[in-house]
């Protein structure tokens, strides 16, 4: 006799399974085309948030992508390497350093960027705009109940 759960834990189990599948098939796509531009996803990331958000503290990028400080020194270090950003100390407080984008990391980003939004909006092109919103929602919504477990 097979082993039987409720229907709300069969529920759950069901969303964690299609939350993983659709979680894996959007990131694999949206991974081959950070790819594309010769720069690990890690990497991609990083520059991302600079360049959405500007100068960053490096200990606040961690938390924006959500990989680990040593990750993100190692990425950091590969990006300053191939001269897509910086590191600039602050000014009012030495223990703060900010990551921020070099011209040329901007001029990398001004032209992949847009082709790069387009991929992903593609990808998610399955929901139309309200469904987008909703599931934002929902997500969080997930989200914070699980953290608050």
């Amino acid at each position: 006799m097979p082993h039987s759960v409720s229907d709300a834990h069969a529920a759950s189990l069901k969303l964690l399974v299609v939350l993983s599948k659709a979680y894996k098939t959007v990131m694999d796509r949206a991974v081959k085309d950070m790819k594309q531009y010769e720069l690990s996803p890690s990497e991609f990331t990083i520059l991302e948030v600079l360049y959405t958000k500007g100068r960053i503290p490096l200990q606040q990028i961690g938390e924006k992508i959500l990989i680990t400080s040593g990750t993100i020194t190692y990425n950091i270090d590969k990006l300053e390497k191939k001269g897509l950003l910086k590191r600039v100390p602050c000014q009012e407080d030495r223990r703060v350093i900010y990551a921020e984008m070099t011209p040329a990391g901007n001029e990398l980003f001004d032209r992949i960027f847009p082709d790069h939004a387009d991929t992903i909006h593609g990808l998610m092109q399955g929901l139309t705009p309200e469904e987008k919103e909703t599931a934002v929602e929902l997500l969080k919504k997930l989200g914070k109940g699980a953290e608050d477990r």
